[in-house]
């Protein structure tokens, strides 16, 4: 059986992480890695990034700030009240 190689943005949210198979936390692992996968996309499109590097200095920041909102929701999904 061939394995689906990830997308960048799977890689970028370690969708494969989730230990404790919370279908939760696949589900926002999901919904961002298609908004980092967006970003890629956009920051690698030639016409675009003929604008300057700003554009592409943007979208990197945009991968950075979505890799920690899904890091941030996971934690909440999986908080556990003492």
């Amino acid at each position: 059986m061939t394995e689906k190689s990830l997308s960048f943005g799977e890689k970028a949210v370690g969708l494969t992480f989730n230990p404790s198979g919370d279908e939760n936390v696949n589900k926002i692992k999901k919904l961002y890695a298609e908004i980092i996968d967006f970003c890629n996309d956009r920051r690698q499109v030639k016409e675009l990034s003929e604008v300057g590097s700003e554009r592409n200095r943007l979208f990197e920041i945009a991968i950075t700030e979505a890799q920690a909102a899904q890091m941030w929701t996971v934690k909440a999904i999986t908080w556990l009240e003492k």
